[in-house]
């Protein structure tokens, strides 16, 4: 294989370069002592030889190296394999405390910060002459709303995790003011010790996950990470829009951030989700946001020990203690007396006290759900509101005598926890597809005896009756003799109605329809809704305690979003219920489904055009609309730099608000540690900012020339894509057997099935995310860039100024440039020469073969006139810190993906007896995590 030249060489990194050494030379010496000679031995060989292949091909080298994998014993190359991922692990945590430490040092500097730090930000809006009250306005309709989702491309164990972040804490110690030699060798022993325990840790799991196991998991990264962040985030952008505009402007910082969830709600696919999961989800959320209160409260009452004796309290806040004391004469426990002349910490004891109760309640309720007496819990807060406001007469009352920079720092940073996060954490959204309301629908409509089959009826009849249905608010249906689909669609909406007043009236965000083709998809649920008292009249006046958010999949899909969104807003009813609601419509965008269906650029393209159609479609009927983009973690799934992906949405089409699903290996990387969720949350939401800038000054719209010439594009690349994926003979069976998807679904990474329908080799079986998890494993990567080259080619061959014209797109318009950008990190993570190690693998080499070149032809037509419209020697010339990451790993991830190869023909081999394949599966399954961690990247 030549040497991969197609990278921009490393910049100097001296410092993190020392780190990563530090890192290896430690997991060297665990090596040596814990694993042995033999295992140190092999890894060394493989490590120096694909380093020296890296530089300069040498074929007697590569088949050296090639023998001497064909000559580990099992347990052995697990060993291997292990080593090289956990160097992955570590190597991470090297590079991204060394941006937190680039990005420290930017601050101790005082000069301008990043591009996306508040600074830059706000210092580029006063620039433009946007004034801190237009300030204030924009930031009155922000809201950056991150979905957690759990679908499995996340490899790494909770434990693992754990690990990881203990390991990142003790290297920052390194880089304090005042380490010397002693002290630097004891934490360099403890991170010895730390990657001991962590080499023997299992990284994979040895039971599929549950769903309760996965909602577990989801909160880690509140507890390990965004309970501090998140304040912290308040207080960059508070100080920023001080030191911009000026405290005496008086801009009041609203909440913006809230996080929502499909953990325990999400049941598009997965059976295991029932509705006490989704309980159990909204309890855990309730458990794990109350015990952080508490440690908070109880923090506070340590520190605001104010005497009455010194301090002339608000009139408020003394009446607030008198009327608790007198509402709950035993709230002060055995000492009634405590704390008589510090009534900060009396108010606090009270707020602690009543927090418990609530804490004691929703435990009593995970452990014997529906046997729990809440009278047992009689101080408990019936709201977060009421939480809420009882701090807010504390930061008033220290405000009134005097304590302002008091009641701005810890209290703040409380109060704006529970503004985020209330009694709820997350927003847990419920996912379901249309067909299963459709039939509970039908089902329910023949206990009406009205002689009509409602699976009969046209759109419009549909439509007609649903919203006769809805009005008239008839009595609950009888469930006695209903399916059991039925019952259970019935249930979750119970479930809604009744959680909504035991957690939070925030306790949910949206019911997404997934497969939703037509308007009377949406009426449907909001009829079902209204059977379990969601929706409907009442008393003569509309009300709607639920958001339902269609999901547009589909290239199909997409095209239609138009037809039936205007339907649907052209329908009174609807349109009360919504108005009832907050008159906010939300719509989700899937990227992973229509990129698989129908290729990268026609997915983008047709995701683009969408959206501008929403837009349109909500202001001509006077309704907010929010966007909700289905992103995955990879590119193929619509993912990539979160701040560059806001901004390259449609001139206007963002306005003020966002909602993305968050998954895999993007959670782990993004919010396991402190410093980095921050950084992330912060270029999410200044991208948010710019992009919604015109809700204040009128900004030009996409140039029509540039969407003309986007059309062909995606249009042509379609068609490259469909010729590959549809219309080439024997490419599923390519798929399934040139690389180890198959065996993807033995990881036991997600508690949801991989595919729709067992043994069906089908486009329309496989899931979008395992769909991309394959390609990628084998280092294809296609479904990230397959199509582009062909397009671009076309379009630029036709014209000799074309290539003038991408160019020009290329520097003008934030959108195309994303993308391009995003093909570039794609093809640097391809390696079609690995690639071509996997064909060995087809049970149709010549057909298989010939596949592969199509492949490839595709490839380095991409690569070729990416470069050429980038106007780019190397990929990733403008991304240095990235192509550094790149290369870093790419001598590790060589290995790794000749050692897979080999073990999936051995497990694979139908003349081996099961006892042999199984010996060869465990390292095989290792290899399968090791390759995510290292490219950083799964589903």
């Amino acid at each position: 294989m030549p040497a991969q030249s197609q990278i921009t060489p490393p910049p100097r990194d001296k410092e993190l370069r020392s780190r990563v050494r530090l890192f290896g030379n430690l997991l060297g010496e665990v090596l040596a002592s814990q694993a042995g000679q033999d295992v140190l031995g092999a890894v060394e060989t493989l490590r120096k030889g694909y380093i020296r292949l890296r530089k300069e091909d040498n074929p007697p080298l590569r088949a050296r190296l090639a023998k001497k994998i064909d000559q580990l014993a099992p347990d052995t190359l697990s060993h291997v394999v292990r080593a090289f991922n956990l160097y992955f692990s570590l190597v991470n945590i090297a590079e991204e405390a060394f941006q937190h430490k680039e990005r420290r040092r930017h601050v101790r500097q005082g000069g301008p910060l990043w591009r996306g730090s508040f600074d830059h930000t706000l210092r580029e809006f006063n620039d433009q002459g946007i004034s801190a009250d237009e300030i204030q306005s924009l930031l009155d309709r922000t809201l950056y709303l991150p979905v957690f989702t759990a679908h499995p491309t996340e490899s790494k164990r909770r434990a693992v995790m754990h690990a990881l972040r203990g390991i990142f804490l003790t290297a920052e110690k390194l880089d304090g003011p005042r380490m010397g030699k002693i002290e630097r060798e004891l934490v360099i022993s403890d991170l010895r010790n730390q990657v001991q325990v962590l080499w023997k840790t299992d990284e994979v799991r040895v039971h599929k996950p549950t769903v309760e196991d996965e909602i577990r998991n989801g909160l880690f990264y509140f507890r390990e990470c965004l309970f501090n962040a998140v304040p912290r985030v308040y207080r960059y952008l508070d100080q920023s829009i001080q030191r911009v505009y000026g405290k005496k402007e008086g801009v009041q910082l609203p909440s913006i951030l809230q996080f929502g969830s499909w953990i325990g709600g999400d049941r598009d696919g997965n059976p295991f989700v029932k509705p006490a999961t989704t309980e159990y989800a909204l309890r855990q959320h309730m458990s794990e946001v109350l015990c952080e209160y508490l440690r908070r409260v109880e923090d506070l009452r340590s520190k605001l020990t104010h005497s009455s004796r010194l301090v002339k309290l608000s009139t408020a806040f003394i009446k607030s203690i008198d009327h608790d004391l007198e509402r709950w004469p035993g709230i002060s426990g055995e000492h009634p007396n405590r704390f008589s002349h510090e009534p900060y910490r009396r108010k606090l004891f009270i707020i602690h006290n009543r927090l418990h109760h609530n804490l004691d309640l929703t435990r009593a309720r995970i452990e014997n759900p529906g046997q729990v007496d809440e009278s047992d819990f009689p101080w408990r807060y019936v709201n977060e509101q009421e939480f809420l406001a009882d701090l807010e007469l504390i930061s008033d009352s220290l405000i009134s005598h005097g304590d302002e920079a008091i009641a701005r720092a810890d209290l703040l940073d409380l109060i704006r926890l529970v503004e985020t996060f209330g009694f709820f954490l997350l927003h847990l959204d419920i996912r379901q597809e249309s067909t299963r309301h459709s039939e509970a629908v039908a089902e329910l409509h023949s206990q009406l005896h009205t002689g009509v089959d409602y699976t009969e009826l046209d759109e419009n009849a549909r439509i007609a009756l649903l919203c006769k249905l809805i009005s008239e608010s008839g009595a609950p249906a009888d469930r006695s003799n209903l399916s059991e689909p039925t019952q259970e669609t019935l249930q979750v909406l119970d479930v809604m109605a009744n959680m909504r007043n035991e957690v939070s009236a925030k306790a949910f965000g949206t019911y997404v329809i997934s497969m939703t083709h037509c308007a009377s998809h949406v009426l449907e649920l909001m009829w079902l809704a209204s059977l379990c008292g969601l929706a409907g009249k009442r008393n003569g006046e509309w009300f709607c305690n639920i958001q339902i958010s269609p999901l547009f999949e589909t290239i199909e899909d997409l095209t239609h979003i138009e037809e039936v969104m205007t339907r649907l807003l052209d329908e009174p009813v609807y349109v009360n219920l919504l108005s009832a609601s907050g008159n906010l419509q939300e719509i989700m965008l899937g990227y992973s489904d229509s990129c698989k269906d129908g290729g990268i650029l026609a997915s983008g393209w047709s995701l683009y055009k969408a959206q501008q159609k929403i837009i349109r479609i909500a202001d001509s009927h006077g309704v907010e609309c929010r966007l909700f983009h289905g992103r995955g973690g990879t590119l193929g799934r619509g993912g990539g730099p979160t701040h560059d992906a806001i901004l390259s949405q449609p001139a206007g089409t963002v306005h003020g608000q966002v909602k993305f699903t968050e998954q895999g290996e993007v959670l782990s990387y993004k919010y396991s540690n402190e410093e980095t969720a921050i950084y992330e949350l912060t270029m999410g939401v200044t991208g948010l900012l710019k992009a919604s800038r015109h809700l204040l000054k009128p900004e030009p719209a996409d140039d029509n020339e540039y969407a003309d010439i986007m059309s062909l594009l995606a249009q042509n690349g379609e068609d490259a894509y469909r010729d590959l994926i549809d219309r080439t003979e024997g490419l599923l069976d390519y798929f399934y057997e040139c690389t180890p998807v198959s065996e993807i679904g033995l990881l036991n990474i997600g508690s949801r099935p991989s595919h729709r329908k067992k043994l069906d080799r089908s486009k329309s079986s496989i899931r979008a995310i395992p769909w991309v998890f394959g390609w990628a494993q084998s280092r294809h990567t296609l479904p990230a860039w397959y199509g582009i080259g062909s397009a671009l080619h076309s379009f630029a061959s036709q014209s000799e100024t074309n290539l003038v014209k991408l160019r020009d797109l290329y520097r003008a318009w934030p959108y195309f440039r994303a993308m391009l950008g995003n093909t570039q990190m794609s093809l640097a993570k391809a390696e079609m020469e690995i690639a071509r190690q996997y064909v060995s693998l087809s049970e149709h080499p010549q057909q298989a073969r010939a596949i592969y070149r199509q492949i490839r032809q595709e490839h380095d037509r991409t690569l070729e006139l990416v470069k050429k419209v980038s106007g780019i020697d190397y990929l990733l010339e403008d991304m240095p810190a990235l192509a550094l990451s790149l290369s870093r790993r790419d001598p590790y991830l060589d290995p790794l993906n000749h050692i897979q190869v080999k073990l999936l023909s051995r497990v694979r081999d139908d003349n081996a007896d099961e006892d042999e394949r199984e010996r060869w599966m465990e390292p095989l399954l290792r290899s399968i995590n090791a390759i995510a961690s290292g490219m950083r990247n799964t589903g």
